[in-house]
C-alpha cells in the first residue's frame, strides 16, 4: 500500500510548521529548561514525532515505526561505531599510562588554557573533522583537554564551539560533494562557495574560542597565538577549496594550523599564564623531560589512528572494503511506498548499508588495536578496555540511535519539508534564513551531510523562485549547518560521554546554544551581504559541468593502497620499538 507524504496537513503552511516543530521545541524545553538526562529527552522526542506523524501527517503506524527503526540503525553504525572507536582510542592511551606523557608533552608546550584550547580544540579538531568527522574530533579533543586538567564542562563545550569552521569539509569533504549532488551543481563550485564564506569564520572562532574562556581583555594577550590559528587555517581553507578540491581543506588547514601554532610557541609565550578561576593545583609537571623516542611512542596511536583514517577516506580504499563485506538491504515496509507530495514519484529511501569494515569507527578501532604492543598493553587488556568503552557510552547510544530515527521519521513524513517551506516563503530575507535551514538539518540529524541532502535541493528551487544565485543558497545550507552541530543531541551526546558527563547533555546544551545562536547570526548576515551587497563573492560556474564527475577507482587499487598502509604501520611500528629499546 503506498502512502503519498504530507507538507502543509493543516491548510496553513505557517501552522503546520509549528505543529512539526513541536518534538523540535520539546527537546530544547527538555534539555536546556527541565535539564532532562540526554537519553529520555531523545525518547520522549522520537515519541512525540511518532504519534503527530500518525495523528497530523496521517503517516501510516507501520510506516512510522520503519522509518525510525531505519534511522535508528544509522545512528547505530556508523555513527555510534565512530564514537565507540574514538572513545576506544583514547582509554587505552590511558590506561598504558602513555596519556600522562602526551598531558606533559603538551603541557612543555604551553600550560595556557586558552593556547591548549586553540591547539587542541581548534587546530587538531579541525584537523579530525577533515579526516573523519562523524563525532570523532569531539570525543577525542574533548578527552585530551579533560586529561590535560580542563573542567569536564568546559572542555566538552569548547570543542564543541571549536568544531564549527572545519564541518563542511569534515570527511573529505562529502558534505559538500552531497550539497552539490543533491542540488545538481558542479562540485567545485559549491566548494568555492562553502569555502568563501566558512573562512571567515575560521578567522573569528580563534578569538571567539579565547573570549569566551577569559574575556576579550585577557584575550589580547594570546593575539599572535590567535592570529596565527585562524588566518593559516582560513587561507589554507580558502585555497583548498577555491583552486583544488572539496575533500581536502579540512585535513590541510588543521594541519597547518597545528604546524604553524607550534612554531609559534617554540619562539613566543604570554607574558602571563590564564588559567580557570578556581582551578585545581596543576597536576601537570613541565620538569619532567621524556626523550623523543618515548614521545613519539606515546603520540603513537593517534598517528596510527590518522595514517588509517585517511586511507578510509580514499575511495579505492572504501570500494575494496566493501567488496569483502557490505550488506545492503531496505527495512520491510519503506521501499517504493512513500511517493512525493507533488506527485513526482516515490520518496528515495536509500537502502541501509551494513558496511561495517569501511566506515571510520573500524578504522579507530583497528587502531587500537594495533597500538597495543606499541604502549606496552596486552590483547586480553585491549579487549578489556572495549567492553568498559562500550559500557560508558551505553546511554549516549541510546540517544544518538533515538534522535537519528526522530530525524528519519521527521523527514518522511513531511515534517522536515513543512518547516523548510515555511521558511522558504520568506521571499526577499530567504538568504538571511538560508543558512536557518541548514542550522536545523543538522540540529535533526547531527550531519552536514544529512542537512545537505535534506534541504540543497529545496534550497536550489527557492533561490530560482526570488531571483537569486542557487549556488549561494545551497552553499548557505552547508556553511550554517556547521553552526548547528554544537546543539545537536547527538553531538551533545559525543561530548557528554567522551568528559564522563553521561545524563548530563542538559548541561552541555546550555553551554552551546548561545554560542550556536551567535555564529548562526553571523552566517545569515554574511550571506545576506553576498545575496545583495557583495554579489563578486559568488562563484561563477558553467552549469553543462554539474554533471557528477567520478573518479575512475577500483577494488585492485584500494588493496594496493591497503597494502602500502599496512607496510607503512610496520615500519612505524619498528621505528617505535627500535626507539624505545634503550
Amino acid at each position: 500500500m503506498n502512502w503519498t507524504q504530507v507538507v502543509d496537513p493543516l491548510n496553513s503552511i505557517v501552522i503546520s510548521a509549528l505543529v512539526a516543530a513541536i518534538p523540535i521545541v520539546f527537546i530544547f524545553w527538555a534539555l536546556i529548561i527541565r535539564k532532562m538526562k540526554g537519553y529520555l529527552a531523545s525518547l520522549f522526542t522520537v515519541l512525540i514525532a511518532i504519534i503527530l506523524a500518525i495523528i497530523v501527517y496521517r503517516m501510516p503506524v507501520k510506516l512510522a515505526l520503519a522509518s525510525t527503526w531505519h534511522g535508528a540503525l544509522y545512528g547505530l553504525l556508523p555513527i555510534c561505531w565512530v564514537i565507540i572507536g574514538a572513545m576506544f582510542l583514547y582509554n587505552v592511551t590511558v590506561k598504558s599510562g602513555q596519556f600522562e606523557i602526551i598531558k606533559n608533552f603538551m603541557a612543555s608546550i604551553t600550560t595556557d588554557r586558552r593556547l591548549q584550547a586553540l591547539l587542541v580544540a581548534f587546530s587538531f579538531g579541525a584537523f579530525l573533522e577533515g579526516a573523519a568527522g562523524m563525532g570523532a574530533p569531539v570525543a577525542i579533543t574533548a578527552a585530551m583537554l579533560v586529561g590535560l586538567g580542563f573542567n569536564p564542562l568546559y572542555a566538552a563545550g569548547i570543542c564543541l564551539v571549536a568544531n564549527t569552521a572545519p564541518v563542511a569539509f569534515g570527511s573529505v569533504g562529502i558534505p559538500v560533494i552531497t550539497a552539490a549532488q543533491v542540488a545538481g551543481l558542479p562540485e567545485m563550485t559549491v566548494s568555492q562557495m562553502v569555502g568563501r564564506t566558512l573562512p571567515l569564520l575560521g578567522l573569528i572562532v580563534p578569538l571567539y574560542l579565547a573570549v569566551m574562556m577569559s574575556g576579550f581583555k585577557r584575550s589580547l594577550e594570546v593575539l599572535p597565538a590567535i592570529f596565527v590559528s585562524g588566518i593559516v587555517f582560513a587561507l589554507v581553507q580558502f585555497m583548498v577549496s577555491n583552486y583544488i578540491n572539496p575533500m581536502l581543506p579540512g585535513i590541510l588547514a588543521g594541519l597547518a594550523s597545528i604546524v604553524s601554532l607550534v612554531v609559534l610557541l617554540k619562539y613566543w609565550k604570554p607574558k602571563s599564564i590564564w588559567r580557570f578561576k578556581d582551578e585545581a593545583q596543576q597536576t601537570i609537571t613541565t620538569e619532567i623531560k621524556y626523550s623523543t623516542a618515548q614521545i613519539f611512542r606515546a603520540w603513537s596511536p593517534f598517528i596510527i589512528m590518522t595514517l588509517m583514517i585517511m586511507a578510509w577516506g580514499m575511495q579505492p580504499v572504501k570500494e575494496a572494503l566493501n567488496s569483502v563485506l557490505d550488506i545492503k538491504f531496505f527495512i520491510p515496509g519503506l521501499k517504493e511506498t512513500i511517493l512525493r507530495p507533488d506527485s513526482s514519484g516515490f520518496l528515495d529511501i536509500k537502502p541501509y548499508d551494513f558496511n561495517i569494515l569501511s566506515t571510520a569507527g573500524t578504522a579507530t578501532i583497528l587502531s587500537a588495536f594495533i597500538s597495543l604492543p606499541l604502549i606496552g598493553l596486552s590483547l586480553k587488556d585491549g579487549l578489556k578496555s572495549f567492553a568498559a568503552t562500550l559500557n560508558q557510552v551505553k546511554f549516549p547510544i541510546i540517544t544518538i540511535a533515538s534522535i537519528v530515527g526522530f530525524a528519519f521519521v521527521a523527514n518522511n513524513s513531511g515534517m522536515s519539508i513543512t518547516i523548510a517551506m515555511a521558511l522558504a516563503g520568506t521571499g526577499v530575507l530567504f538568504p538571511f534564513f538560508s543558512p536557518v535551514l541548514g542550522w536545523l538539518g543538522v540540529f535533526l540529524t547531527g550531519s552536514d551531510t544529512s542537512s545537505n541532502a535534506l534541504f540543497c535541493k529545496l534550497q536550489y528551487t527557492s533561490a530560482q523562485a526570488i531571483g537569486i544565485d542557487p549556488v549561494l543558497s545551497v552553499g548557505a545550507n552547508a556553511s550554517g549547518g556547521v553552526t548547528g552541530k554544537m546543539i545537536s543531541p547527538q553531538s551533545l551526546a559525543v561530548g557528554a560521554a567522551a568528559v564522563g558527563l553521561v545524563g548530563k547533555e542538559s548541561e552541555l546544551a546550555r553551554f552551546t546554544i548561545k554560542h550556536s545562536l551567535i555564529l548562526l547570526l553571523v552566517i545569515s548576515v554574511i550571506t545576506i551581504i553576498q545575496a545583495y551587497v557583495a554579489k563578486w563573492f559568488i562563484p561563477e560556474y558553467d552549469m553543462i559541468a554539474s554533471e557528477t564527475q567520478k573518479a575512475v577507482t577500483g577494488t585492485n587499487m584500494g588493496f594496493v593502497y591497503l597494502a602500502v598502509l599496512a607496510a607503512i604501520l610496520i615500519m612505524l611500528m619498528l621505528i617505535v620499538k627500535l626507539l624505545n629499546k634503550k
